[in-house]
């Protein structure tokens, strides 16, 4: 059976990342969109996602709208039957997921929470090698350009649009996947610019289970070269991990690398839970950025003027 998809939401990341990946995976095809501002020549658009589900003619939405709205979207798509792809991160709050595994459970159909950072060619790699290693540090530096990767993206920066942490838990994502323990916030401080609702940078220190330190710094102002880097410190050499998961290298020697093929990655992961009846909702990385929000010092910072 080929799943017949809809994208909710046909914005940047849809455009960038969804399309090409819907396209190239084997099971699923893109059968309509639902989107107040945009449509694809070709496919049924519609304005609502309201309007789409009424239509019906689909089995499965993609959902790429803001994390403000993708719970209830979530919500009426499962009532309706649907199975759902939720964007990274899946909502805006972590009670507001709880009731949807329950709901995919009784529809019987996949409820899939993305991360797509955990696809990345050297993510698997890197947990196989921590996974013998005695690990004594790590260190993240998430820093990029807000005015080149979310231009233009009010939502960002209103209550649970995330602000740097949209990017930042990309890297939580890695962290959750290739760290052999699991770990905790010890203390954070969250910079928000004076006219924004969400951080435009952040400061944090975790801790695993046997006591080992994390410390990260996300930063939405980074300009020049950006930085997407995991290092840790192990007992053989350092672990690092560069360009966001792509690029391993254990001592200064390469030992995994490739092209970016994370929605491919996504995507194949989709058809097989559909085909398999399953669902896939870690929501740890959300965790930890709630609870950023919970232990956080507040400092404010300039304004925000794109």
């Amino acid at each position: 059976m080929t799943i017949r998809l809809a994208i909710v939401g046909l914005g940047k990341i849809a455009r960038d990342q969804h399309l090409a990946s819907i396209a190239a995976t084997p099971g699923i095809t893109l059968t309509a969109i639902a989107s107040r501002n945009a449509s694809l020549p070709g496919l049924a658009n519609f304005a609502t996602l309201d309007a789409l589900l009424a239509a019906g003619g689909i089995d499965a939405v993609a959902l790429c709208t803001p994390p403000q709205v993708r719970a209830g979207q979530a919500a009426a798509a499962l009532a309706a039957g649907l199975h759902v792809l939720l964007e990274k991160p899946p909502a805006d709050t972590v009670s507001a997921l709880l009731p949807l595994e329950a709901a995919a459970r009784q529809a019987g159909r996949t409820l899939f929470a993305t991360w797509h950072s955990r696809f990345a060619p050297a993510v698997a790699p890197a947990r196989a090698l921590l996974a013998g290693r005695a690990i004594r540090a790590v260190r993240v530096a998430w820093k990029e350009d807000v005015r080149v990767w979310h231009p233009g993206q009010g939502w960002i920066w209103e209550p649970g649009g995330l602000g740097v942490f949209d990017p930042g838990i990309n890297a939580l994502s890695i962290l959750t996947a290739i760290l052999p323990r699991p770990f905790h916030l010890t203390r954070a401080e969250l910079s928000f610019p004076e006219n924004c609702a969400s951080p435009i940078a952040a400061e944090l220190a975790f801790a695993d289970t046997a006591g080992v330190p994390i410390e990260a710094e996300f930063d939405f102002r980074q300009t020049g070269p950006q930085s997407w880097d995991i290092a840790v410190d192990t007992d053989a050499g350092e672990v690092l991990l560069q360009k966001g998961g792509r690029i391993l290298t254990d001592d200064g020697k390469l030992v995994s690398g490739g092209p970016d093929e994370e929605y491919n990655a996504i995507y194949r992961r989709f058809v097989d839970l559909v085909s398999r009846g399953e669902s896939d909702m870690d929501l740890t990385p959300l965790q930890h950025v709630a609870d950023a929000f919970l232990l956080g010092r507040r400092r404010v910072v300039a304004p925000f003027i794109e």
